[in-house]
């Protein structure tokens, strides 16, 4: 039975790493949060140690492996801005990683990462949890199958309402969660990549605080993509569940246009990602590295000019 912290309890991921742990057979030792709403802990691990301060379970930490109790993992589901510096703790203490996305904000962090492997012999796991979706498989699957020179065009289409909160929250801050583009959109740059090859081209025609926009070319697909958090560019036929949210992926082959679906498992994939880290067969940091330099470049980058690139709601917001 390996030994876990959660450094994030209280945040909206934490439930699946929660029941991660505990599905592979595993001991929540500690966690941590600066906000207290945790009783989410009491469906897994009740007899948890659970600090508010980061200074308190750095010590408990500590004086846990003095005891011979070690850390085998840390899990990570803090903030965004704080995944490179949270990671840093756990690798110099020689405690494995499991990250949640995006793993960093700026690519030189896995750079850094990768020399406190290194120098420490822990091991920085993400979660990447697309890639494990039987529908995403398949689709990677026909892509590999289909003459080397066919190109697919690809409209990405993905929208989730979310209240004023957001905006005051951490979330809002492009430094600390690095905008629409990456805390709601990383995990599809992976996926593309993932499915379509190496990225070539990168450009973005739109982009503000709730709304994003632009353009890839993968080694196999052209990709318009545009990501909102923003209500009203919803469409009338948006899912009702916890929020409003509309998702979309077609595929055109040339002869036929498919929709993607992947809805169905989308939260049920972090215990199969559990089972492979632990048997050793993780997504570590060199998997993330193009999808956080996508998203790196989409931050920053000048607009340009869609012209026939251009999604087909980029007209809503122009």
């Amino acid at each position: 039975m390996k030994n876990f912290a959660l450094i994030g309890a209280s945040g909206y991921i934490a439930p699946r790493h929660l029941k991660a742990i505990k599905e592979t057979g595993h001991n929540l030792l500690v966690a941590m949060d600066i906000n207290d709403s945790v009783g989410i802990m009491d469906s897994h691990f009740p007899d948890a140690e659970f600090f508010t301060e980061f200074e308190d379970f750095t010590a408990f930490v500590e004086d846990c492996a003095m005891k011979g109790q070690k850390l085998d993992f840390i899990a990570i589901c803090s903030p965004n801005y704080l995944h490179a510096p949270h990671m840093k703790y756990a690798l110099k203490n020689g405690i494995d990683v499991i990250c949640e996305k995006p793993l960093v904000l700026h690519s030189e962090d896995m750079d850094i990462l990768k020399e406190y492997e290194e120098k420490y012999g822990a091991n920085v796991n993400s979660i990447l949890q697309l890639r494990l979706h039987p529908s995403i498989i398949a689709l990677k699957e026909k892509v590999a199958a289909a003459p080397a020179d066919k190109v697919f065009d690809v409209d990405l289409t993905y929208m989730t309402s979310r209240g004023k909160w957001y905006m005051k929250s951490w979330k809002g801050f492009d430094h600390k969660s690095g905008g629409v583009a990456t805390n709601i959109g990383v995990h599809f740059y992976d996926m593309l990549h993932f499915i379509f090859g190496d990225l070539k081209h990168n450009e973005v025609h739109f982009r503000d605080e709730k709304t994003s926009s632009g353009y890839l070319e993968y080694e196999r697909a052209r990709v318009k993509w545009f990501l909102s958090i923003d209500s009203n560019n919803l469409p009338d036929n948006a899912v009702k569940g916890e929020k409003l949210t509309y998702r979309s992926i077609t595929i055109n082959d040339g002869d036929n246009t498919e929709e993607l679906e992947f809805s169905g498992g989308f939260t049920d994939l972090h215990t199969q990602s559990y089972q492979n880290i632990l048997a050793g067969n993780g997504f570590g940091i060199d998997e993330n590295r193009v999808a956080i330099e996508t998203v790196e470049k989409i931050r920053e980058m000048p607009l340009a000019q869609a012209g026939s690139k251009a999604h087909p709601l980029l007209s809503k917001v122009l």
